[in-house]
């Protein structure tokens, strides 16, 4: 008995449309889980450095806390201390301090 016509190759071979749609698939599932969660918080970082006013208190990169005595268009006047200003960019801002000089909980609703 010989072998049957198409059983040997048949076992290891999948079709090009499966192997294009598994890539396809396997990108949507790394956009929607890296790059997509990527680009929301760039956006909410973005406007977080742009509606910073004067007066708010603010934590820097460099774990410095202060008030922002001014606004420029790159960069901030922050008072670190009575009578000692520092000028950073816009983008040293970690975060805003809430009414009570306090970092903001992490738990979001």
């Amino acid at each position: 008995m010989g072998p049957t016509p198409g059983a040997n190759g048949a076992q290891g071979q999948t079709s090009p449309g499966f192997t294009i749609g598994w890539m396809v698939f396997m990108v949507a599932i790394f956009y929607f889980v890296m790059i997509r969660p990527q680009r929301r918080r760039e956006k909410e970082r973005k406007a977080l450095i742009e509606a910073v006013k004067s007066g708010d208190r603010v934590l820097l990169t460099s774990g410095i806390i202060g008030e922002i005595a001014s606004v420029k268009e790159k960069t901030l006047i922050v008072n670190i201390a009575e009578k000692t200003k520092i000028e950073v960019l816009k983008s040293a801002v970690s975060q805003v301090l809430d009414e009570k000089g306090e970092l903001p909980s992490e738990t979001k609703a």
